[in-house]
């Protein structure tokens, strides 16, 4: 998004181009139950003229009505099944809206070979759980600003692990001591962190041996790894 609108094929094209392993992007049900992308409850941040601004929650529109506005992207939104036809890298899907979990189940039972490139991630820890239920195959990434909020969790943040029946723990890098790796790495959990927006923040993730970093300029992203691997030769 450093370079190209959020969510748009523009932005994922760019995003293979530069080479990234994961996409990560955020769906959302419209009205008529359709499936598209968007980051926000509205459209307001992203719209790209009046026909997008105070629209009201984009949840209560139409697919129609989603794809007639225009964003900054310069057209409506995407749907789910474009973005999936116009990519081929692996894709890390948010779910903002825990209601798109049952519609998430029915598309990947139709379309598998979209299932086996995802892995679902959330804030929210109820939608993970039914996911885990509804959607065993697709693997899942728990959500949270920082290690500390993932304590706060009902167990901490072990028993927020087994609540969604997580593979991954995505945290925010603030806080994190080599202590909770140690013990993320014990449950053989992945660890992603975010948002890594400088050089200090790629070696504060390296440090830490992180499986995986979410950045807004992934070509950034790169270049500062390859220069913490350099600089650590």
């Amino acid at each position: 998004m450093a370079h190209a609108p959020e969510n748009s094929l523009e932005g994922y094209a760019l995003a293979e181009r530069i080479g990234v392993d994961e996409i990560e992007l955020d769906v959302r049900l419209s009205a008529d139950e359709q499936l598209f992308l968007l980051h926000d409850a509205t459209l307001d941040r992203t719209a790209g003229d009046d026909s997008a601004r105070s629209r009201g929650p984009a949840g209560e529109l139409t697919l129609a009505q989603l794809q007639q506005v225009v964003l900054d992207s310069g057209r409506g939104v995407v749907t789910l099944q474009e973005m999936y036809e116009a990519t081929s890298t692996f894709i890390q899907l948010e779910i903002k809206a825990p209601e798109t979990v049952p519609y998430l189940a029915a598309y990947f039972a139709e379309h598998p070979e979209h299932a086996a490139r995802t892995m679902l991630t959330s804030f929210k820890e109820d939608a993970l759980h039914e996911a885990a239920e509804k959607i065993p195959g697709v693997p899942r990434g728990v959500i949270r600003k920082d290690m500390a909020r993932a304590e706060t969790f009902e167990g901490g943040w072990q028993g927020l692990v087994e609540h969604t029946s997580a593979q991954r723990l995505c945290l925010g890098l603030s806080g994190l001591t080599e202590e909770h790796v140690r013990a993320i790495r014990g449950r053989g959990l992945e660890l992603h962190l975010w948002p890594v927006r400088t050089l200090e923040d790629m070696r504060e993730a390296m440090r830490h041996g992180a499986d995986g970093i979410t950045a807004d300029d992934p070509a950034e992203a790169i270049r500062w790894r390859r220069e913490v691997r350099e600089g650590d030769g």
